[in-house]
């Protein structure tokens, strides 16, 4: 049977005080305690087709394979790991999110793509990313990508970058122009401050 995830907003805390620090009023939950931080848990309940009858896992397998959405084989280059990772991503799908999905690990940190820490380059292919505001449209036309919100367009090969080269070609021409020279009389009154 197909299940649906529905969060369930107030979920009695382990270390909250007893039934007195939740109130329930008009349907919500009002929290008494300050430090109280309600716990979203999933609860899965049946999906329901439009005529309200339950469906089967028959019926939405049908329902499923209807829809075909393209499969692309992304081949990466892990140049940190020395490893070379190959497996196959639905064009809907993040290209980082299915590698995890496969056990397959690779560079990230903000899996919003602000940051560029699973920058890659493509040797070839193509990779949409509407969604990658870590890396500028310059960049992009160099063949630099973000994993984290990366779609596949084609068959992809792609090799990891270090994290550091990247952001220097996206932000070093603004934010290093030099070492930093010491200002001893600012520090002599900041030191006179305290």
């Amino acid at each position: 049977m197909n299940t649906v995830a529905t969060p369930v907003a107030a979920m009695v805390h382990p270390f909250a005080p007893a039934a007195s620090s939740i109130c329930l009023r008009q349907g919500q939950a009002r929290l008494q305690n300050p430090l109280f931080r309600p716990c979203f848990r999933q609860i899965r309940r049946p999906l329901r087709s439009a005529r309200g009858e339950l469906q089967t896992s028959e019926t939405s397998t049908a329902t499923t394979a209807s829809t075909s959405i393209r499969t692309h084989r992304v081949t990466v280059h892990d140049r940190q790991r020395g490893a070379v990772h190959e497996f196959l991503v639905p064009e809907d799908q993040y290209i980082l999110h299915t590698a995890e999905a496969q056990n397959i690990s690779l560079p990230f940190a903000c899996r919003h793509g602000c940051c560029t820490s699973c920058a890659v380059r493509v040797k070839s292919g193509q990779i949409r990313q509407p969604e990658a505001l870590g890396i500028s449209a310059e960049l992009k036309d160099k063949g630099y990508a973000l994993l984290c919100v990366g779609f596949p367009s084609s068959d992809i090969e792609v090799e990891t970058q270090d994290e550091d080269e990247v952001y220097w070609l996206q932000f070093g021409r603004y934010f290093a122009r030099g070492p930093v020279e010491r200002d001893d009389y600012a520090l002599e009154l900041a030191m006179g401050d305290e």
